[in-house]
């Protein structure tokens, strides 16, 4: 009888596969780690530049509601106190997030919640939309005409990479919309940012375990599968079945740094670029994340792009068509490999914030999968 070299190998070190890695470790488990990049913590990874510690690909704010999932997180490292309070830019205007008060009042001079209140209304009644078919008509019918054509239209095209008319509804089933003067993003009652940065919370995670760099799982996935008792995959599922049912959409991005020789450059973390003759979406000033003093900033600027097989994976274009074609290939997967869990965002071919992903590997039924 072969015996098996380890009782788990999971298939990508960033957050899901790290915290897999961690509770397989805990409760004595013989686990590998494959990760085909050169480093661990896949996209919340961070890096010391000039000082400042920079998200490589793209900003990371962890909040959570989830009591678990929190003490979990702190177990690793500490969390300052950063709040997200992004701005979004429109021509020359700059307008808070998420819509509230002050948006309401920048936009349309409104000072109470019931004349913002009416005024909304006032538009909505105006475009006369009772069933919408696309996610323009859907945003007009929540929040007006006004406020969709500066704030939302040109950054929803900018980030899929098609009209706003071409988009399913349910994208944008719930806007944040809040009749009080609070910026604050998120409403969750645990938020904050590493203050020591994601690569080291990842890294912690992965303190004791064996992690292999570089290494592409689907160049010898049969080779791979000989060698454990149970796999999680955490890539695209196309990918893992050399795209035999087709391929599943996704979107990617480009990021663009610069270094300035000044303290402070734009004041915030984030500010939006909702004009869609901007062709970035956002831009990022990476030290107001942990209330940076250093002599210099670095600032990246995000532009979607069209995603093809030599790009990363960000956004899954979770359509109707898209999660039917992903349901076939988890079909395809329990028929031909029941060894192999998928999870994480592109196995599970759905976008997930941080602590969504927490949550889902702590449920993660381990010991039952492997034995």
């Amino acid at each position: 009888m072969l015996i098996k070299m380890f009782d788990l190998i999971i298939v990508g070190a960033g957050l899901y596969g790290s915290v897999l890695a961690y509770r397989a470790k805990e409760r004595g488990l013989r686990v590998l780690v494959l990760e085909k990049r050169t480093h661990v913590g896949g996209n919340v990874r961070d890096e010391q530049r000039e000082g400042i510690n920079v998200h490589c690909y793209g900003p990371h704010i962890f909040h959570t509601k989830y009591d678990e999932v929190w003490h979990f997180a702190e177990r690793f490292i500490s969390f300052n106190h950063f709040r997200y309070m992004p701005l979004a830019r429109y021509k020359e205007c700059l307008y808070n997030l998420p819509f509230n008060m002050h948006t309401f009042y920048q936009l349309y001079g409104v000072q109470t919640p019931e004349e913002a209140k009416i005024r909304l209304e006032h538009e909505r009644l105006e475009e006369g939309i009772t069933e919408p078919h696309n996610l323009e008509e859907k945003a007009i019918s929540l929040v007006g005409r006004t406020l969709y054509e500066r704030l939302i239209k040109g950054y929803t095209e900018k980030q899929w990479g098609c009209k706003a008319t071409e988009l399913p509804s349910f994208i944008i089933e719930r806007l944040p919309v809040r009749f009080t003067y609070d910026n604050n993003y998120f409403n969750d009652p645990y938020q904050g940012i590493p203050v020591e940065g994601y690569t080291l919370w990842i890294n912690k995670m992965l303190d004791g375990v064996e992690v292999r760099l570089g290494v592409d799982f689907l160049h010898d996935k049969w080779y791979w599968l000989s060698q454990c008792k149970r796999l999680v995959y955490s890539g695209s599922v196309d990918a893992l079945y050399d795209y035999q049912l087709g391929e599943l959409a996704y979107r990617s991005l480009r990021f663009e740094d610069t270094l300035y020789d000044m303290e402070n450059v734009q004041g915030c973390a984030v500010i939006n670029e909702t004009d869609i003759t901007v062709p970035y979406t956002r831009s990022i000033e990476h030290k107001h994340f942990n209330f940076g003093r250093q002599p210099c900033s670095i600032v990246t600027r995000e532009y979607p792009q069209e995603w093809d097989r030599t790009k990363e994976a960000f956004y899954p274009v979770d359509n109707e068509s898209n999660r039917n074609l992903y349901l076939r290939y988890k079909e395809l997967n329990s028929r031909m490999n029941p060894k192999i869990s998928l999870g994480g965002r592109l196995g599970d071919y759905r976008y997930y914030n941080m602590d969504e992903v927490i949550k889902k590997a702590l449920e993660f039924e381990l010991i039952k999968k492997i034995l």
